[in-house]
């Protein structure tokens, strides 16, 4: 993925970090996830817990009161935007609502004053750990493989997956453009942008809910931000032949140029700048919005995740090399939006995860990292209860569905409460690759519900935010850090 000079780069960034750890103690975690897997809830309720002495008893070194206090600090990288934790935690407990989606790479820095589990540590002083939390898109990691991909191929791939069944229909419009296409011919601008407009609404129409497609560089086609109408931006995959070379100044020159552009301008950076320098990943997967679409879906997600895997510089190093090497020796994947279902689906959650995973796993190659799969919910929206329903007694799950959610023919205001059976998932994940398998006519249904209140205690205290697993994240991230 990188030049001899970029690893260059790299060993001594990296250097300079693990210096400046041997005075300030520091553990950078990056947080992803495709799409509106909830990166920006989990962050928030992950820093909110911390702060306030949530309920955390599989966090060890909360559960044993041996934290003093967590507070937030300024963060390390003037250049990066900071999280805005405290709008978002403002618009979950004041406003009930869902904050903002990552459209960006941001940053916080909370640091954490604890006292040593070992005796003999204790003698000397308390420990403390700031923890950098690194927020980034997952589209962007899936435009990391790009890094090793010609032109040629990277559009051989992206019109291989446009004409597939699944995607045909909404590629319609960018196939008719190119079909026919001297790439020959002089480039002029209004033809190239014409195709990069059509390939970003092709790849957006994929990301829609009734698709939930995941396999979708580049990915600031996406999220374009400030780089929008830039010429890296504006190119898109041509029928071209492999080891052809096109005319200087033809379409194909100009598209495959601004491609190199786009991995040199934007990838790049992302990757020498950020991504190289974590130490531990959450991945975040929103695995029931891709069961709801179907079994398409699943097999997109299953390949999406086969990629990001191949991203990661994995694997331990030995103390001296750490300073010149970085390598993410923990990989957390967590099925996000465990409230939507019962308890007594988690574990065949987790399953499916498992299932992705392992097969990702095998397809990326990937080894090294501990890694672990649980189903979370970072801030728990719903409650469980039993209805009966005759001799049936069907467990339920309890909340207020947000405006414009739909049962059958109720559709919801955003206040009313309401309890929905949300249905079985499959014991055999298997079932969900099989055509017409695990979709929502199969008894599974998904509902958005509102942000809770915040409970409070019978002396009047305001508890934190409820949350599913939140404790074993943390003790896998962060535990053995502050034994």
């Amino acid at each position: 993925m990188t030049s001899l000079a970029d690893e260059a780069r790299l060993v001594l960034d990296n250097f300079a970090d693990r210096t400046a750890g041997l005075f300030h103690p520091s553990l950078r975690l990056g947080v992803t996830g495709l799409s509106r897997a909830g990166k920006t809830v989990f962050i928030t309720a992950l820093v909110h817990n911390l702060l306030h002495g949530g309920r955390l008893s599989l966090f060890e070194a909360q559960a044993s009161g041996r934290i003093m206090r967590s507070y937030l600090e300024e963060q390390p990288d003037d250049a990066v935007p900071r999280f805005q934790y405290e709008e978002h935690i403002r618009t979950i407990l004041e406003d009930r609502a869902w904050p903002k989606s990552t459209r960006a790479i941001s940053e916080l820095r909370l640091t954490i004053e604890y006292e040593s589990a070992s005796g003999w540590s204790r003698m000397f002083s308390g420990g403390r750990l700031s923890l950098d939390i690194v927020d980034y898109p997952g589209e962007w990691l899936l435009d990391l493989p790009l890094l090793e991909k010609d032109f040629a191929r990277f559009s051989a791939e992206a019109l291989e997956r446009a004409r597939l069944p699944s995607r045909q229909a909404m590629a319609r419009r960018f196939l008719a453009l190119i079909d026919g296409l001297d790439l020959a011919q002089p480039a002029d601008e209004p033809t190239a942008q014409a195709l990069s407009a059509a390939f970003a609404d092709y790849l957006k129409a994929c990301r829609d809910d009734s698709t939930a497609l995941s396999t979708l560089p580049p990915g600031r086609f996406l999220m374009p931000g400030d780089l929008e109408g830039s010429p890296a931006l504006t190119f898109a995959p041509l029928p071209v032949e492999p080891g052809r070379t096109y005319p200087k100044g033809s379409l194909a020159a100009l598209l495959a140029r601004r491609y190199e552009a786009y991995k040199t301008v934007v990838v790049k950076p992302f990757f020498r700048e950020h991504f190289a320098r974590l130490d531990r990943q959450i991945l975040l997967v929103d695995v029931m919005q891709a069961i709801n679409a179907g079994p398409e879906a699943v097999r997109d997600l299953e390949t999406a995740l086969a990629d990001i895997l191949g991203c990661f510089r994995p694997g331990r190093s030995s103390w001296l090399g750490s300073f010149l090497t970085r390598r993410i020796d923990r990989i957390l994947v967590a099925a996000t939006k465990a409230d939507h279902l019962h308890r007594d689906s988690h574990r065949p959650l987790e399953a499916i995860v498992r299932r992705l995973l392992d097969d990702a796993i095998a397809r990326a190659k990937f080894s090294g990292a501990e890694t672990d799969v649980l189903a979370l919910a970072a801030v728990r929206a719903t409650r469980e209860a039993t209805v009966t329903d005759g001799d049936d007694r069907l467990p339920v799950i309890v909340g207020t569905p947000a405006a414009g959610e739909t049962i059958g023919r109720d559709t919801f205001d955003g206040e009313t409460e309401t309890a929905v059976f949300p249905g079985d998932l499959p014991t055999d994940p298997a079932r969900l690759f099989l055509p017409d398998s695990g979709r929502p006519a199969d008894g599974i249904r998904f509902v958005r519900f509102r942000p809770p209140r915040l409970e409070r205690t019978a002396d009047g205290l305001t508890l934190s935010l409820p949350h599913i697993r939140l404790d074993r994240a943390l003790q896998f991230l962060l535990g053995d850090r502050l034994a």
